[in-house]
């Protein structure tokens, strides 16, 4: 395998790439996923439908504003021109973003792309620590921040790491911007030049990076969205997923933009919230967890939820009893899929028709996959298995031995057991690991555990998932106190509380339990499946 010449002149990224022979094996089945030599994926989400519709077409919504495709092509021109002159970027180097779902936030995504850079998305509810270990994996030198989101940036404490403001209008970047030209030559950059450096914690709670070409950003839109999704230009997307996960990102950037449609992004919404925004806007695509899907049932009747067409589910199961509620209210059929921060985006899924409720559907156009038994061997249709898949992305972690676990004979092994039927449908059956998956997010047990242990008043203990009939799976923490310790309420909220402070605080234990010793074998190794099996224990 042989790549193209690069336009980094910052080498880190390509130098990081695992060996060749460790990737996955690519399939290119498709001819819309033959690509130039010579891509940049900012100028293609931007540049044809400013040719093709003008520059005046709605592009980015917020609850109070709208930005053209033209306003942000300007916006991106200004920070591109910004980043070079004054910030010192140079192709190659790594930005950090750091801010919730705004216009903002893609401005400065595609500026990075644009000036040649790679891009770290970050979530808003990560804290000083998660930060310091993305900081310090990718090497980051410049970091884009929102101003409301400073304090645990500055706490990460990132020797040689610039952190600039934006958003508020008075920001050191929004400042630099209004006095730099709208015109930017975006970078030649290789189709295979890594564009995105994207964040996924394993079981152990070691973060992994997975590097995206600018080719796969374009590959997961003509692959998924526009196979199974099926956009048009008049579609107005929404959702909640951070732009940080790749299911946002493709849900509410790339899919919208490939087409020439518009999106509206929320900061921050209960489901409640989200679903009336989307009466008022008119929304027609949605991305979101099968939560709110739930959750929004009991007033789907006061609701005009007459533009919607299509709502996407992804990042945990969705249940078939949820799909069929949601279809009787609203008319609407859930598409469901898995995806993967490794693969991009969503890889196994099914619309219209073609949907079996609970089935996650079969592999997208343009990817394949089967069921392997523990050697690798594909098992009978009907047996549980590991799933596999290849595709036009696959897996490639930065500097990380765990490519290998990952990548089996050609295959990306992604850590799920699934059955395939006789007619080639997908059945999701659990998860292989301990990855805890909550409410749309994958929470790693052993992370939660290292925040809880520092705790004082905590001796022992252990975080599982258990089954929850809301979010899936409840972070369920068993705690063995400190001698003296009172057992309760107040201690509960105290250690809840203890953790939101140290790690994101999605990830919390909600329900804590409260044990005189954990269960272990005879040499000591902690006993995860009885707690599973058993959380009364």
């Amino acid at each position: 395998m042989q790549l193209s010449p690069s336009a980094h002149v910052d080498t880190f990224a390509r130098d990081h790439l695992p060996p060749f022979e460790l990737w996955p094996e690519m399939v290119v089945d498709l001819p819309e996923l033959h690509y130039p030599d010579r891509l940049n994926c900012a100028t293609e989400l931007l540049d044809p439908v400013i040719e093709a519709h003008g520059p005046d077409r709605p592009c980015l919504l917020s609850p109070t504003a709208t930005w053209t495709y033209g306003e942000l092509r300007d916006r991106v021109g200004r920070i591109a021109n910004a980043l070079v002159d004054d910030l010192g970027l140079v192709p190659g180097n790594r930005v950090l973003l750091r801010g919730p779902n705004n216009p903002d936030l893609v401005a400065c995504w595609f500026a990075v792309l644009r000036a040649g850079g790679v891009v770290v998305t970050t979530m808003p509810l990560l804290r000083a620590g998660e930060l310091r270990t993305i900081g310090e994996m990718a090497e980051i030198s410049l970091a884009l921040c929102d101003t409301r989101f400073v304090d645990d940036l500055t706490k990460a404490g990132l020797d040689g790491m610039r952190t600039v403001t934006y958003g508020s209008g008075d920001g050191e970047l929004d400042n630099l911007a209004a006095a730099a030209d709208a015109t930017f030559e975006p970078v030649e950059t290789a189709a295979d030049d890594v564009a995105l450096l994207a964040f996924t914690s394993g079981t152990t709670g070691q973060p992994k990076a997975t590097m995206h070409f600018h080719r796969d950003v374009l590959a997961i839109a003509d692959t998924f969205s526009a196979h199974v999704l099926r956009p048009t230009p008049d579609d107005v997307f929404t959702g909640t997923p951070p732009l940080a996960f790749t299911f946002g990102l493709g849900g509410l950037v790339i899919f919208p933009l490939r087409v020439g449609a518009s999106a509206l992004l929320i900061e921050k919404a209960t489901p409640d919230e989200l679903f009336d925004l989307v009466a008022k806007h008119h929304v027609s695509v949605m991305f979101t967890a099968p939560t709110a899907y739930r959750a929004i049932l009991p007033r789907v009747s006061e609701l005009d939820l007459s533009a919607l067409r299509r709502c996407v589910s992804a990042g945990e199961a969705l249940p078939k009893a949820t799909w069929e509620a949601f279809h009787e209210a609203t008319g609407v059929r859930i598409i469901d899929g898995i995806g993967a921060t490794e693969m991009l985006h969503i890889f196994i899924s099914a619309a219209d028709d073609d949907i079996r409720p609970g089935s996650t559907g079969k592999p997208v156009p343009g990817f394949r996959a089967t069921v392997l038994d523990d050697d690798g061997t594909p098992v009978a249709d009907g047996e549980v298995g590991r799933l596999a898949v290849k595709g036009p992305v696959g897996c490639r972690y930065l500097a990380d031995d765990r490519q290998q676990v990952y990548v089996q004979n050609g295959w990306n092994i992604t850590g799920d057991s699934y059955v395939r039927d006789s007619e080639g449908y997908f059945w999701f059956q659990a998860r292989s690991d301990d990855m805890i998956i909550s409410s749309g997010y994958n929470i790693a047990g052993p992370e939660v555990e290292g925040a809880l242990i520092t705790h004082p008043d905590v001796l022992e203990c252990a975080v599982v998932g258990v089954p929850d009939a809301e979010r899936s799976m409840l972070v369920t923490a068993y705690v063995v106190l400190r001698d003296g310790v009172e057992r309760g309420d107040a201690t509960t909220r105290a250690l809840q509380d203890f953790v939101k402070a140290e790690i994101a605080p999605y990830k919390y234990p909600r329900r804590v339990v409260f044990v005189d010793e954990l269960p272990r074998t005879n040499t000591g190794k902690l006993q995860r499946f009885r707690l599973r099996e058993d959380p009364t224990t």
